[in-house]
């Protein structure tokens, strides 16, 4: 199916586009505080905003999104510290003020938007069983042909979503998101540094299990690629690799 100017807002004026975080919450594997991953907000805002695209900021509850320590390419840990994209993002200050006040995702106006954008980080994984409204949100998307997203950790909302008929959205479409390789990687990695007991796990459940088990058709590209999917008006990405990728599916889908 070609999306090509499918349901646009307004021909004459920029795309629109929600990306949507997910609220600040506590694990309730590790105790962490968790949040959103910065590149898989910034990566995509770089490349829509590139197009001219106005893209607005929202979350479940609204407020102040916090993001997940490892995600911040000036954390201690390193592990983001080549992350140039959500650098620059993090010192200019009327970007970084986009996250201290999101708009909640119940007040969004789906027939004001061309795309949702779900991202990930930890947080999705406890939080958007409770997020009915985002369960909501992004049905609507859909069966409006709408280009409808989620990234990374924020695929497991896809666990939740049912279309009007009763249906999960996931079944039988081809999806991507977080791995089970990638998850062993992040259970090791913090075995090994005895954050953790090895017979606890950092997620409470797994993406690419549920999915298939939903229906899906779950694919990926390997351990930490970057990657995404499209299956007609449905986007998914894999990781926080993926975010451009996710993002150029999605200009391409709006037909510019």
């Amino acid at each position: 199916m070609s999306l090509k100017n499918l349901n646009p807002v307004n021909k004459n004026t920029p795309k629109r586009v929600a990306i949507v975080l997910a609220n600040p919450a506590i694990s309730s594997t590790t105790g962490w505080p968790v949040g959103f991953w910065w590149s898989e907000l910034t990566h995509p805002y770089y490349e829509f905003a590139e197009k001219g695209y106005e893209v607005l900021l929202f979350s479940p509850d609204g407020g102040k999104c916090s993001p997940d320590a490892m995600s911040d390419p000036n954390d201690p840990s390193g592990y983001s510290s080549t992350d140039l994209i959500s650098q620059g993002f993090i010192h200019t200050p009327q970007l970084l003020a986009l996250i201290e006040n999101t708009t909640p995702v119940r007040e969004m106006n789906v027939a004001e938007f061309d795309a949702i954008v779900v991202a990930g980080g930890q947080a999705p994984m406890f939080t958007f069983e409770g997020a009915t409204d985002l369960h909501e949100k992004f049905r609507a998307f859909y069966e409006a042909g709408k280009v409808t997203v989620a990234l990374c950790h924020g695929v497991a909302l896809l666990r939740y979503v049912k279309l009007s008929n009763g249906d999960y959205l996931a079944k039988n479409k081809t999806v991507t998101g977080f791995t089970n390789a990638e998850e062993d990687f992040a259970d090791t990695a913090v075995w090994s540094m005895n954050l953790l007991p090895r017979d606890q796990h950092v997620m409470p459940w797994r993406i690419e299990d549920e999915l298939k088990k939903l229906g899906a058709n779950y694919i990926q590209a390997g351990l930490w690629k970057g990657f995404a999917i499209r299956d007609g008006n449905l986007i998914t990405g894999q990781q926080n690799f993926s975010g451009a990728e996710t993002a150029k599916l999605v200009i391409q889908a709006l037909g510019e």
